[in-house]
């Protein structure tokens, strides 16, 4: 089985909305596109090579359209991302010219790549893909990015309709400006109790 395993940009309120660009994703009226980026030095740096590491990845359809658009001329930024296997999640697309990409439909065909042989797989951006894994408890770890950033409006990682489900954390590392890189994976169910009991 492999584990899926999603990495997200994420402000103190949730948004996880359009954290590299202006341009990014403007959508619904969005105006802080970019918000990530007054924040970036060494350590972080550092991290997001770790965690560029070339492996499968699993996208949305709106994020793939924003990968597929820029990292085919801009490999040298992410070895390997051209080599990899791109699985996209779309009901509307089922062609690309960006080499090594297949596309799933349904919940179902990410159960079945899920269960079959190969080594883990990310998840970028995405926003309501993830929302739909952490629906249907797909994911198996966690690695946010959270910034100290409050924007009220934008998309946002969680949703209502969550699983419920426990995470432990593996590591974590906090950078100068104050972000947050924290990986947790999943440990069980939720556990409850009464404070001072």
């Amino acid at each position: 089985m492999r584990k899926i395993i999603v990495l997200t940009f994420i402000t103190l309120d949730g948004v996880m909305q359009a954290p590299g660009g202006p341009e990014e994703d403007p959508s619904g009226g969005f105006k802080y596109g970019g918000w990530s980026a007054p924040y970036g030095d060494e350590i972080s740096g550092k991290i997001m090579q770790k965690q560029m590491e070339a492996t499968d990845i699993l996208l949305g359809r709106k994020t793939y359209d924003i990968f597929a658009s820029y990292w085919p001329q801009h490999a040298d930024y992410w070895p390997g991302i051209n080599d990899v296997k791109k699985y996209v999640l779309s009901n509307t697309i089922k062609e690309s010219d960006w080499n090594n990409t297949e596309f799933l439909t349904s919940v179902a065909d990410i159960e079945e790549l899920k269960n079959s042989e190969g080594g883990d797989i990310k998840v970028w951006g995405s926003g309501e893909l993830v929302q739909l894994l952490l629906k249907h408890d797909l994911v198996d770890e966690l690695w946010l990015k959270t910034y100290p950033v409050l924007l009220g409006k934008g998309k946002k990682l969680f949703s209502d309709e969550t699983t419920p489900a426990a995470f432990e954390l593996t590591e974590s590392t906090v950078t100068p400006d104050g972000v947050i890189f924290a990986n947790y994976k999943r440990a069980g169910e939720v556990k409850t109790g009464t404070i001072g009991v």
